[in-house]
């Protein structure tokens, strides 16, 4: 097994909480934890409660666990919903994987490309590569807007109203109108000027790019002191998958938490969440089928990873209506991904590919990472977009189909006559929109939340966020730590009559 680098661990001993594994706890088997969603946040909370002796059951409305990291099968081969390989950045979270997936856990190198200036570059985007990818008379405005906009937010320095102005304060206009106006344009259906700044700021990778001029200009005593962008993925890095795609981990997960005694329940969907007072006391979920009976199941903690909303709405009657208004103005942006069987031993020279100027926004060719694919002279394409419900994209109308193909033609990754089959997966709440002025309506949703004495709300449909794999699995792990910590320090009613 190839070891984590030197950056890897570094990273890990940083991210990774103090202390050792918990042993089980006396208290943890009085109590029942009811987490709501089977994604990486949710299974990984019930794999640390299950571990400490804890009766954690899971609630997943879908077939299958694993969110919006999963993956289906039709006939032989499997279809990933979008790109999702595991990372070694946090050490205890990757040792866990490691040791759960056993035999069944490849790797594969980072190969990730983006289609930009006529050529296929690495992404991130390098230096070099972006130099290469702007015209001379371009390059030298991208250039003095990164030199002028640094030395202007020291003279005037104001807050961005919006992703625009962040945008714009980070790289200058030239380099915001050439690169990023269009492409963020198209991936969410509406301007930057539409979308808060605090997206800038926690989602948008930085381009080495313009940490190498920034640095270049700081040798000089220009110092950048405003705005900081999410940092990139390493350049090069060792990713985790397996060779039935992304359904191995949520799959080999939930067997983990059921081995030891906690129950997994699929096609569970929440209908009610019981509270009296402070507290949570019991979910109520319609079993399989749109014919399936209303069972109710107690509970003495709640860890919740479905979309805010949807929790915010399932209290029924007990929300105070300016707590429901807010969470109806928390909005997620829908993706429906389309699966490939290819006629076509390979496809891309990458893992995934971005394009800016298609109607998709990434392509992955999972074979390439190690995936199985039947019958082996052929692969599996996984096309990426971001929709609307009931649209086009959505809906797998014709004239989007089309469009799709023309597409793939016109980047030579495959023809209409290659394509043997397509199996289009959808998800209503695939991005979290920071739209302009969203933070006020999530700051009231969650402030009404920390009232409740029992209850979490993480991942990124429940933390209104965009963690990658590892960084959901440790939201998941921190929600459960905060429960053993209450039954640790928290007696029971049985104790506390004991007592007296």
């Amino acid at each position: 097994m190839q070891k984590p680098t030197q950056t890897q661990k570094a990273s890990a001993r940083r991210r990774r909480p103090k202390g050792k594994r918990r042993a089980t706890h006396p208290q943890a088997s009085m109590d029942q934890v009811v987490i709501l969603g089977a994604g990486c946040s949710g299974l990984y909370a019930a794999l640390k409660l299950a571990r400490a002796g804890v009766k954690v059951v899971v609630l997943e409305k879908e077939a299958i666990p694993g969110g919006l990291a999963r993956g289906t099968r039709h006939g032989d081969n499997h279809y990933d919903l979008g790109v999702h390989m595991l990372h070694a950045f946090d050490q205890e979270v990757f040792e866990d994987m490691c040791e759960i997936m056993g035999d069944e856990r490849i790797e594969a190198p980072l190969n990730a490309k983006i289609k930009w200036a006529g050529g296929f570059y690495r992404y991130p985007l390098q230096f070099g590569e972006l130099i290469k990818g702007i015209p001379k008379l371009e390059l030298i405005r991208c250039s003095l807007g990164l030199l002028f906009y640094p030395l202007w937010g020291r003279i005037w320095k104001k807050k961005p109203k919006n992703a625009e102005e962040a945008l714009i304060q980070l790289y200058g206009r030239p380099l915001y109108e050439f690169f990023f106006e269009d492409f963020t344009t198209r991936y969410w259906g509406f301007p930057p000027a539409e979308l808060s700044a605090t997206f800038v700021t926690t989602k948008m990778p930085r381009l080495s790019a313009v940490d190498v001029i920034k640095k270049l200009l700081s040798t000089i005593g220009i110092k950048d002191h405003s705005l900081r962008a999410v940092e990139t993925a390493l350049a090069e890095e060792t990713l985790h998958y397996s060779r039935t795609g992304a359904e191995s981990m949520p799959r080999l997960l939930a067997r983990e938490i059921e081995r030891l005694g906690g129950r997994v329940l699929t096609e569970a969907e929440v209908q009610s969440v019981h509270r009296s007072g402070d507290r949570v006391t019991s979910v109520s979920y319609r079993e399989s089928g749109s014919d399936g009976k209303i069972c109710r199941i107690e509970c003495d903690h709640l860890i919740s990873t479905i979309p805010i909303p949807d929790f915010i709405r399932s209290m029924n009657g007990s929300v105070p209506p300016p707590v429901l208004a807010a969470a109806d103005k928390l909005r997620y942006k829908p993706i429906a991904v389309y699966g490939l069987l290819v006629k076509k031993e390979r496809a891309l020279d990458a893992l995934y590919v971005y394009y800016r100027k298609r109607c998709f926004h990434r392509v992955g060719e999972p074979k390439n990472a190690g995936l199985l694919v039947h019958p082996s002279d052929h692969t599996v394409l996984i096309v990426e977009t971001t929709c609307e419900i009931d649209g086009p994209k959505w809906k797998g109308e014709t004239e989007f189909l089309e469009r799709m193909v023309l597409d793939l033609e016109a980047e030579g990754i495959c023809t209409q006559e290659d394509i043997v089959e397509s199996h289009l997966q959808k998800a209503t709440h695939g991005y979290p929109i920071f739209a302009l002025g969203f933070e006020p309506h999530l700051d009231l949703v969650r402030e009404y939340i920390a009232e409740l004495d029992n209850v979490c709300s993480v991942g990124r449909q429940g933390g209104f966020c965009f963690p990658n794999m590892h960084g959901a699995m440790r939201m998941g792990a921190v929600a459960a730590e905060k429960i053993l910590d209450k039954m640790v320090h928290v007696p029971s009613p049985a104790n506390q009559a004991a007592g007296d």
